[in-house]
């Protein structure tokens, strides 16, 4: 008998909650188009609140945040026209620390502080696992927090910083925060990126006429015309002027590579590029791999949109097996539709996706998702399918079972609320109500990512922690609270 979970909100997509995304640009006319463009590119990132800073010689620092979609808020010419400058910073936020899914505008980024040296202003894409920690020391020493962000620790540790420069600050700042940030910050003349020593978070940099980008994936320096230049290295400060271009230095201890692996899963979007390769075809290769390592006997194979699409064709094609949309998503569905009554409730996911009828009765189908969280979007789905007639319905997944949360960026579900937590493969398959399930092995999405050997298991080349239980920075505030970390063995 399987074991049972606690229900979660009809509305749950059981999805990871993207993280957030990030944007600068310096040395460009009427930077706010360019930040708002970028920003649009990244919104799968987050899309809860969004957020502009910009600074004008004559002006001086202007700034506007607002709850909701890029779309909504930075496309008007009267919100553009408030924003005039030639240097400035972005942020889509989705809560991660703090209020989560409660997002307030105080919470809303890029923070701006005002120094004795100028004004500056910084965008954070991570978490700081030491936040708690460094919050409660900041307001022992009188800081007043005006946010629930533990990216506004950043602010008042360059604050009581005695550096020169807002740089030298930031650099001092950043020493004493552990965990996850990819950041990008802005005086009235520069733009600075930085990413922490292990690069758990993204961070690329692009030439953009006669200025540069900086942002968190390359398909954001798509959409305004920008060179891809190269990733911001693990560890890396970039000092950017349209005088002095970039100027580049490593301010902190060298460690080990850490990368997310689940970018590559599902966060980022297919058409950016990550160490020289596409997302997409490392997405694609992960349904060859899948296909290799859990063949079935079926008639079709179909993908969960849009997540799952790469993987399925990649299934697909080294299986034999045709490819085929037998599931339908609404493009049209925003984060709040009609007001939901009970009926709505009832409609669960299908507000969302629908069946192909006409192709998916009397076959059995071999169903490709990106990963399964709490379950109780892939019950749904593998119910619509049998309603539509399915002879056999089979989940192949292009991840590892996710069974620990993420501390690094990631809005995570509890440990105990984790399906893969509470149940292995074969009670999971059975909790599920499918003809069988099987999940990507760590070693084959390794293999997928261009690692030939699989995973070093001595020396990971990523942070794969939801999977492993591995993490390569301690959660100093979780284990303070009590979060047991998995023991050797």
């Amino acid at each position: 008998m399987s074991k049972q979970l606690p229900p979660a909100h009809p509305f749950d997509d059981d999805k990871l909650k993207e993280e957030c995304g990030i944007f600068g640009v310096v040395g460009v006319a009427d930077a706010a188009n360019f930040l708002a463009l970028g920003l649009h590119a990244l919104q799968h990132r987050g899309q809860e609140a969004g957020g502009i800073v910009v600074h004008d010689p004559e002006q001086g620092f202007n700034s506007a945040r607002r709850m909701g979609y890029v779309r909504d808020n930075f496309t008007s010419a009267e919100v553009i026209k408030t924003l005039p400058g030639n240097v400035g910073i972005g942020h889509v936020r989705y809560s991660t620390a703090g209020n989560k899914g409660q997002t307030a505008i105080r919470d809303v980024q890029p923070f701006f502080g005002e120094f004795s040296m100028g004004g500056a202003a910084i965008a954070h894409n991570g978490n700081l696992t030491n936040a708690a920690a460094l919050r409660r020391d900041l307001i022992d020493r009188g800081a007043i927090f005006q946010s629930s962000s533990d990216s506004e620790c950043i602010i008042h540790l360059m604050a009581r910083s005695m550096g020169r420069t807002i740089p030298d600050r930031m650099e001092e700042a950043l020493r004493k925060a552990e965990g996850a940030f990819s950041v990008v910050a802005m005086t009235r003349t520069k733009l600075i990126g930085v990413r922490d020593p292990r690069g758990v978070r993204p961070l690329v940099l692009g030439k953009l006429g006669d200025g540069y980008a900086l942002a968190s994936e390359t398909c954001a320096l798509d959409i305004v015309g920008a060179d891809f230049i190269r990733e911001i290295e693990p560890g890396e400060m970039v000092v950017i002027s349209a005088e002095k271009g970039v100027q580049s230095h490593f301010p902190f201890r060298p460690q080990p590579s850490s990368f997310c692996i689940f970018e590559q899963v599902y966060f980022s979007r297919p058409d950016s590029i990550y160490g020289g390769r596409s997302v997409y075809e490392t997405r694609r290769q992960i349904g060859v791999e899948l296909a290799k390592e859990s063949p079935v006997e079926a008639d079709l194979v179909c993908p969960v949109p849009d997540s799952g699409t790469p993987a399925a064709i990649g299934y697909s094609h080294e299986s034999g097996i045709p490819y085929g949309m037998g599931i339908i998503r609404n493009q049209y569905m925003g984060r709040t539709f009609i007001e939901p009554t009970d009926a709505i409730r009832n409609m669960g996911v299908r507000l969302k996706l629908n069946v192909n009828r006409a192709l998916i009765a009397g076959k059995r189908i071999i169903l490709v998702d990106d990963s399964v969280v709490r379950g109780t979007t892939t019950r749904k789905i593998k119910d619509m399918l049998l309603d539509a007639g399915a002879a056999e319905v089979h989940f192949r997944i292009a991840s590892p079972p996710t069974a620990w949360p993420c501390f690094y960026g990631v809005d995570t579900p509890q440990r105990e609320k984790l399906l893969a937590a509470q149940m292995n493969e074969e009670e999971m398959c059975a909790h599920l109500g499918v003809d069988s399930l099987k999940f990507i092995s760590l070693d084959g999405l390794y293999r997928a990512n261009g690692i030939e050997q699989g995973r070093d298991n001595s020396c990971p080349q990523y942070c794969d922690a939801c999977f492993s239980g591995e993490y390569p920075i301690t959660p100093t505030d979780m284990v303070a609270k009590g979060f047991e970390l998995k023991t050797a063995g």
